[in-house]
C-alpha cells in the first residue's frame, strides 16, 4: 500500500502503518491517533426526457471533452439529497425534484481518491438547460448512442437504466 499522507492531523507527529485488526491503518507514532482514509461522497443525478434520453455533460476541467452525469462532491456539513440539488444547478441551471436513490457504486477509476457515487433519479422542475461549472456543454443522448463517458461508473449506471422494465 502506498503511503499517500506522513503528518498527524491532530498532533504533526509522524504517521506509521499499524496492524489495527486484519487492516494496516495510518496511526500516529505521538498520539495515537487513527487516520482513516475513508472514500469522498460524490453524487449525481440521472434525468431523462419524454424520448428517453439521458441527460450527459460534456467535461471542462478533470476529464476535459469526456462526458458524464452531472455530477460532484457532497460538502462535509451538506445533506446527499441537498448536494445532488445544488451540484445539478451549478452545472446545468435546472431544478430538480429527486425521486429516490438510482444506485449506489464504488468509483476506483482515480488512483488518489477512492469515492462512492450515490446517482439519484430525479425529474426537472425549472430552469433553462445551460453548461455551467466544471462542464463546457449539455445534451440529452439517447441511450445507445451516447458520446464517450468519464467515468466506468456512468457506464454501469446507464446500463443499468437501459435494463428497467418500463424503458
Amino acid at each position: 500500500m502506498k503511503q499517500r499522507f506522513f503528518y498527524c492531523p491532530k498532533c504533526g507527529g509522524r504517521l506509521n502503518y499499524k496492524e489495527q485488526g486484519e487492516r494496516q491503518r495510518l496511526t500516529c507514532s505521538t498520539c495515537t491517533y487513527i487516520l482513516y482514509e475513508n472514500p469522498v461522497v460524490g453524487v449525481a443525478a440521472v434525468v431523462t426526457n419524454d424520448r428517453g434520453q439521458i441527460l450527459l455533460g460534456r467535461r471542462n476541467g478533470s476529464y476535459r471533452g469526456l462526458w458524464c452525469i452531472p455530477c460532484g462532491y457532497v460538502e462535509y456539513d451538506e445533506d446527499v439529497c441537498e448536494a445532488v440539488i445544488r451540484e445539478f444547478k451549478e452545472e446545468t441551471n435546472l431544478d430538480i425534484r429527486l425521486q429516490g436513490v438510482f444506485s449506489v457504486q464504488s468509483n476506483f477509476h482515480n488512483p488518489e481518491t477512492h469515492t462512492v457515487g450515490i446517482w439519484f433519479e430525479a425529474e426537472v422542475t425549472g430552469g433553462e438547460l445551460m453548461a455551467q461549472a466544471d462542464l463546457d456543454q449539455v445534451g440529452y443522448f439517447a441511450l445507445d448512442d451516447l458520446p464517450p463517458l468519464a467515468f466506468p461508473t456512468d457506464t454501469k449506471v446507464i446500463k443499468q437504466l437501459k435494463s428497467k422494465p418500463y424503458r
